[in-house]
């Protein structure tokens, strides 16, 4: 298909903002499955993080693209064998077709430096639990109760822990999330997955590293080989030559971008929408900002999560989102839901250089709105009184 010409940074954000659906308007009647599907397909993807502050992460991501809608939506899809969760971009909820496209990463040895030693010294053990998990069905980690002292940290799996992910990873075992704490629920795949995606056929790796590619390309709409890596996380090097057999044989065009050191690859589909007229509060795990390179080269944004930053030397908050408004990101708000008070609480909001303040304000203080509405926050919005639109953001509210 040969090269395309030379596109502005302009329009390669609008066209990575209509492939991840900020293009296509929210739902105004009845959301369910329907809207889910579409919101995947344009995706592929959508990144678990159980900090719960807000809304978890998974949440946010549909909140952003749907607006109010059922809660229960991934739930409901994961239950009924649509969606699995898997290690992609990281903990990923993704759909079941692409489960023949990631069997080359459970079968690989390229795992986490722990969790390849793991293997190797607890070969019997990790069968013992497989073979639990076959004839007793689902369990989680605790019911394995291996822990020797306390818990040090987030990572600081036990035994028993480290075993279900060495299967998880393997592909032996697949996860589900228990609603009450979100633990991760394993139990054997073939009573998880539906048995006609466990019996399509696994394709070569090389042929399964491409397809991701491409997917990452529609996903993106235009990219850097970075970019296409990162999010299905696949290693650069293998990827490498695959890059250019996919220019060759027209799944991906090779073009450049204004203002962009790197060559970028434009998926075939790709859509350059003339603009874009979103409103949308973004989680930090959003496919829009979760490249945090990408989306300084995109929108000139740049971002950090500060959640391990120790309070005293947060610049913006403990869990921040950004604001997009039209195919810019305008401003940034650290937002926590009281639950006990049914509020939800605006710690700081701060706007970005050179934008309409009043504009800016308004729209922002109707997608609060709306949210505090989805996550049934009823007794309305208190806004403190860090950042430069936290003065007018609470008049607003």
């Amino acid at each position: 298909m040969g090269r395309s010409a030379a596109i502005s940074n302009e329009q390669a954000r609008r066209i990575a903002l209509g492939a991840q659906g900020f293009t296509t308007e929210r739902p105004t009647g009845r959301v369910d499955r329907r809207h889910l599907r579409r919101v995947v397909d344009k995706m592929g993807l959508i990144q678990i993080d159980s900090v719960n502050v807000l809304a978890r992460s998974q949440e946010l991501t549909l909140f952003a693209r749907l607006g109010v809608h059922p809660r229960s939506l991934i739930e409901e899809a994961t239950g009924s064998g649509e969606l699995f969760e898997y290690w992609v971009h990281e903990a990923c909820h993704v759909p079941v077709e692409l489960h023949p496209y990631l069997r080359w990463h459970m079968a690989s040895k390229q795992r986490w430096k722990q969790m390849v030693e793991y293997g190797t010294q607890e070969p019997r053990y990790i069968e013992e639990v497989l073979a639990r998990v076959r004839a007793e069905g689902p369990l989680v980690a605790g019911d394995l109760k291996q822990r020797e002292g306390p818990k040090e940290q987030w990572w600081d799996w036990d035994k028993g822990k480290l075993a279900l992910e060495f299967l998880f990873h393997r592909g032996d075992v697949a996860g589900v999330r228990r609603p009450t704490d979100f633990a991760r629920v394993y139990d054997i795949t073939e009573r998880v997955l539906p048995p006609e995606v466990l019996a399509l056929p696994t394709p070569a790796e090389p042929d399964a590293r491409k397809e991701l590619l491409v997917r990452a390309a529609k996903h993106h709409g235009v990219a850097t080989f970075e970019d296409l890596t990162d999010y299905h996380r696949q290693r650069n090097p293998p990827c490498r030559p695959l890059i250019q057999e996919l220019v060759e044989d027209g799944r991906l065009i090779e073009t450049s971008v204004d203002e962009w050191a790197k060559p970028a690859y434009l998926h075939p589909d790709a859509v350059r929408p003339r603009r874009v007229d979103a409103r949308a509060l973004l989680s930090p795990f959003d496919p829009v900002v979760w490249n945090r390179d990408r989306a300084e080269r995109l929108f000139g944004f740049r971002y950090r999560i500060e959640i391990y930053v120790p309070a005293a030397k947060r610049q913006y908050g403990y869990y921040v989102l950004p604001f997009l408004l039209g195919d810019q990101l305008v401003a940034r708000v650290d937002l926590k839901a009281d639950r006990s008070a049914a509020t939800l609480l605006v710690q700081s909001a701060f706007a970005e250089p050179d934008i309409d303040t009043a504009e800016v304000v308004a729209a922002l203080a109707a997608e609060l709105k709306l949210m505090a509405e989805w996550l049934g926050l009823d007794a309305g919005i208190k806004v403190g009184q860090r950042g430069d639109l936290a003065r007018s953001l609470a008049s607003a509210c």
